[in-house]
Protein backbone atom coordinates (compact mmCIF):
# COMPACT_ATOMS: atom_id res chain seq x y z
CA UNK A 1 0.00 0.00 0.00
CA UNK A 2 1.26 3.50 -0.84
CA UNK A 3 1.97 5.44 2.34
CA UNK A 4 0.03 8.65 2.98
CA UNK A 5 2.36 10.34 5.48
CA UNK A 6 4.53 12.19 2.97
CA UNK A 7 4.66 15.87 2.05
CA UNK A 8 3.34 17.25 -1.22
CA UNK A 9 6.91 17.94 -2.33
CA UNK A 10 7.90 14.34 -1.62
CA UNK A 11 4.88 13.07 -3.57
CA UNK A 12 5.89 14.74 -6.81
CA UNK A 13 9.50 13.60 -6.47
CA UNK A 14 8.39 9.97 -6.32
CA UNK A 15 6.83 9.73 -9.77
CA UNK A 16 8.45 9.69 -13.18
CA UNK A 17 6.73 12.05 -15.60
CA UNK A 18 6.08 10.32 -18.95
CA UNK A 19 8.33 11.41 -21.81
CA UNK A 20 6.86 14.10 -24.07
CA UNK A 21 7.50 11.83 -27.05
CA UNK A 22 5.38 9.06 -25.50
CA UNK A 23 2.60 11.50 -24.63
CA UNK A 24 2.57 12.82 -28.21
CA UNK A 25 2.32 9.31 -29.67
CA UNK A 26 -0.37 8.51 -27.11
CA UNK A 27 -2.40 11.56 -28.14
CA UNK A 28 -2.10 10.67 -31.83
CA UNK A 29 -3.27 7.12 -31.06
CA UNK A 30 -6.15 8.44 -28.94
CA UNK A 31 -7.39 10.85 -31.59
CA UNK A 32 -6.97 8.39 -34.46
CA UNK A 33 -8.78 5.52 -32.74
CA UNK A 34 -11.57 7.75 -31.41
CA UNK A 35 -12.00 9.32 -34.86
CA UNK A 36 -12.30 5.86 -36.43
CA UNK A 37 -14.41 4.22 -33.72
CA UNK A 38 -16.95 6.95 -32.98
CA UNK A 39 -18.68 6.88 -36.41
CA UNK A 40 -18.74 3.07 -36.32
CA UNK A 41 -20.21 3.00 -32.82
CA UNK A 42 -22.70 5.84 -33.25
CA UNK A 43 -25.51 3.38 -34.18
CA UNK A 44 -24.84 1.45 -30.94
CA UNK A 45 -24.85 4.68 -28.93
CA UNK A 46 -28.04 5.86 -30.64
CA UNK A 47 -29.91 2.57 -30.09
CA UNK A 48 -28.74 2.28 -26.49
CA UNK A 49 -29.76 5.89 -25.83
CA UNK A 50 -33.16 5.40 -27.46
CA UNK A 51 -33.91 2.25 -25.45
CA UNK A 52 -32.79 4.00 -22.26
CA UNK A 53 -35.10 6.92 -22.99
CA UNK A 54 -38.04 4.63 -23.74
CA UNK A 55 -37.64 2.31 -20.76
CA UNK A 56 -36.93 4.74 -17.92
CA UNK A 57 -37.72 8.31 -16.99
CA UNK A 58 -35.03 10.92 -17.60
CA UNK A 59 -32.46 11.88 -20.24
CA UNK A 60 -30.60 9.14 -22.09
CA UNK A 61 -27.21 10.82 -21.76
CA UNK A 62 -25.78 11.36 -18.30
CA UNK A 63 -23.38 14.27 -17.83
CA UNK A 64 -21.27 15.05 -14.81
CA UNK A 65 -18.32 17.27 -13.98
CA UNK A 66 -15.14 15.30 -13.34
CA UNK A 67 -11.54 16.17 -12.51
CA UNK A 68 -9.12 15.85 -15.39
CA UNK A 69 -5.55 16.70 -16.33
CA UNK A 70 -3.86 18.99 -13.78
CA UNK A 71 -7.11 19.22 -11.82
CA UNK A 72 -9.05 20.85 -14.66
CA UNK A 73 -12.81 20.23 -14.49
CA UNK A 74 -14.52 18.84 -17.61
CA UNK A 75 -17.93 17.41 -18.50
CA UNK A 76 -18.01 13.63 -18.87
CA UNK A 77 -20.64 11.91 -21.03
CA UNK A 78 -22.17 8.49 -20.42
CA UNK A 79 -25.35 6.64 -21.29
CA UNK A 80 -27.50 6.81 -18.16
CA UNK A 81 -27.59 3.49 -16.29
CA UNK A 82 -29.29 4.56 -13.06
CA UNK A 83 -32.75 5.71 -12.06
CA UNK A 84 -32.97 9.41 -12.91
CA UNK A 85 -32.37 11.78 -10.03
CA UNK A 86 -32.58 15.51 -10.94
CA UNK A 87 -30.27 16.28 -8.02
CA UNK A 88 -27.74 13.65 -9.06
CA UNK A 89 -26.55 10.56 -7.21
CA UNK A 90 -23.87 11.44 -4.65
CA UNK A 91 -22.97 7.97 -3.39
CA UNK A 92 -20.68 5.49 -5.15
CA UNK A 93 -22.42 2.58 -6.82
CA UNK A 94 -22.08 -0.75 -5.02
CA UNK A 95 -22.64 -4.36 -6.01
CA UNK A 96 -26.37 -5.00 -6.37
CA UNK A 97 -27.14 -1.27 -6.31
CA UNK A 98 -30.93 -0.84 -6.56
CA UNK A 99 -30.49 2.50 -8.37
CA UNK A 100 -29.10 0.75 -11.44
CA UNK A 101 -31.76 -0.11 -14.02
CA UNK A 102 -31.97 -3.61 -15.52
CA UNK A 103 -30.83 -2.22 -18.85
CA UNK A 104 -28.13 -0.24 -17.07
CA UNK A 105 -26.65 -3.44 -15.61
CA UNK A 106 -26.14 -4.79 -19.12
CA UNK A 107 -24.65 -1.53 -20.35
CA UNK A 108 -22.23 -1.44 -17.43
CA UNK A 109 -21.11 -5.03 -17.95
CA UNK A 110 -20.50 -4.51 -21.66
CA UNK A 111 -19.14 -0.95 -21.16
CA UNK A 112 -21.66 0.38 -23.70
CA UNK A 113 -22.44 3.19 -21.26
CA UNK A 114 -18.85 4.46 -21.63
CA UNK A 115 -18.96 4.80 -25.44
CA UNK A 116 -20.00 8.51 -25.46
CA UNK A 117 -16.66 9.24 -23.80
CA UNK A 118 -15.05 8.78 -27.21
CA UNK A 119 -16.29 12.35 -27.71
CA UNK A 120 -14.36 13.34 -24.59
CA UNK A 121 -11.28 11.76 -26.15
CA UNK A 122 -11.74 13.68 -29.41
CA UNK A 123 -12.16 16.91 -27.44
CA UNK A 124 -8.94 16.24 -25.58
CA UNK A 125 -10.58 15.96 -22.12
CA UNK A 126 -9.68 12.28 -21.81
CA UNK A 127 -7.47 9.57 -23.20
CA UNK A 128 -8.50 6.06 -24.15
CA UNK A 129 -6.27 4.82 -21.34
CA UNK A 130 -5.55 6.43 -17.98
CA UNK A 131 -6.82 6.69 -14.40
CA UNK A 132 -10.61 6.88 -14.25
CA UNK A 133 -11.83 10.45 -13.60
CA UNK A 134 -13.77 11.17 -10.42
CA UNK A 135 -15.95 13.96 -9.05
CA UNK A 136 -14.12 16.75 -7.25
CA UNK A 137 -15.62 15.84 -3.86
CA UNK A 138 -14.38 12.27 -4.21
CA UNK A 139 -10.95 13.51 -5.27
CA UNK A 140 -10.79 15.80 -2.22
CA UNK A 141 -11.83 12.95 0.06
CA UNK A 142 -9.14 10.52 -1.09
CA UNK A 143 -6.47 13.21 -1.49
CA UNK A 144 -6.98 13.98 2.21
CA UNK A 145 -6.42 10.32 3.00
CA UNK A 146 -3.41 9.86 0.73
CA UNK A 147 -1.25 12.59 -0.86
CA UNK A 148 -0.36 10.28 -3.73
CA UNK A 149 -3.95 10.41 -4.99
CA UNK A 150 -3.37 13.80 -6.60
CA UNK A 151 -0.69 12.26 -8.83
CA UNK A 152 -3.45 10.63 -10.89
CA UNK A 153 -4.02 14.03 -12.47
CA UNK A 154 -0.59 14.54 -13.99
CA UNK A 155 -1.87 12.68 -17.07
CA UNK A 156 -5.27 12.66 -18.75
CA UNK A 157 -7.95 10.37 -17.32
CA UNK A 158 -9.01 7.40 -19.41
CA UNK A 159 -12.01 5.35 -20.46
CA UNK A 160 -10.11 2.24 -19.36
CA UNK A 161 -6.89 1.78 -17.46
CA UNK A 162 -4.39 -0.48 -15.72
CA UNK A 163 -6.46 -0.46 -12.54
CA UNK A 164 -9.63 -1.41 -14.42
CA UNK A 165 -8.12 -4.42 -16.21
CA UNK A 166 -6.43 -5.69 -13.04
CA UNK A 167 -9.38 -5.16 -10.69
CA UNK A 168 -12.52 -4.64 -12.79
CA UNK A 169 -14.88 -5.35 -9.88
CA UNK A 170 -13.18 -3.08 -7.34
CA UNK A 171 -15.42 -1.52 -4.70
CA UNK A 172 -15.21 2.10 -3.46
CA UNK A 173 -13.38 0.79 -0.38
CA UNK A 174 -10.60 -0.42 -2.68
CA UNK A 175 -10.01 2.98 -4.28
CA UNK A 176 -6.66 3.50 -2.61
CA UNK A 177 -5.61 -0.01 -3.66
CA UNK A 178 -6.45 0.88 -7.26
CA UNK A 179 -4.26 3.96 -6.80
CA UNK A 180 -1.21 1.68 -6.81
CA UNK A 181 -2.17 0.44 -10.27
CA UNK A 182 -2.63 4.02 -11.49
CA UNK A 183 0.79 5.05 -10.19
CA UNK A 184 2.38 1.95 -11.75
CA UNK A 185 0.81 2.93 -15.08
CA UNK A 186 2.12 6.51 -14.86
CA UNK A 187 5.63 5.36 -13.93
CA UNK A 188 5.77 2.71 -16.67
CA UNK A 189 3.75 4.40 -19.42
CA UNK A 190 4.79 3.05 -22.81
CA UNK A 191 3.17 2.20 -26.12
CA UNK A 192 3.59 -1.49 -25.29
CA UNK A 193 1.70 -1.04 -22.01
CA UNK A 194 -1.02 0.94 -23.82
CA UNK A 195 -1.57 -1.91 -26.27
CA UNK A 196 -1.54 -4.47 -23.46
CA UNK A 197 -4.27 -2.57 -21.60
CA UNK A 198 -6.40 -2.26 -24.76
CA UNK A 199 -6.18 -6.02 -25.36
CA UNK A 200 -6.95 -6.85 -21.73
CA UNK A 201 -9.90 -4.43 -21.79
CA UNK A 202 -11.41 -6.44 -24.64
CA UNK A 203 -10.97 -9.56 -22.50
CA UNK A 204 -12.64 -7.97 -19.47
CA UNK A 205 -15.61 -6.79 -21.54
CA UNK A 206 -15.93 -10.17 -23.27
CA UNK A 207 -16.01 -12.00 -19.96
CA UNK A 208 -18.84 -9.79 -18.68
CA UNK A 209 -17.28 -9.95 -15.21
CA UNK A 210 -17.51 -6.29 -14.25
CA UNK A 211 -20.36 -4.71 -12.27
Amino acid sequence: MVHADVSELDVYSMVDLPEKRILLIKRIMDWSLAFLLLPLLLPVIFIASLITRLTSKGPAIFTQERVGLNGKIFTLYKIRTMIFNPDGHQEHTVRGDKRITKLGKFFRKTKIDELPQLWNVLRGDMSLIGPRPERSDIVDKFADQNNFYKLRHIIKPGITGWAQVNNPTATPEETLEKLEYDLFYINHLSIRLELQILLRTVGVVSSLESL
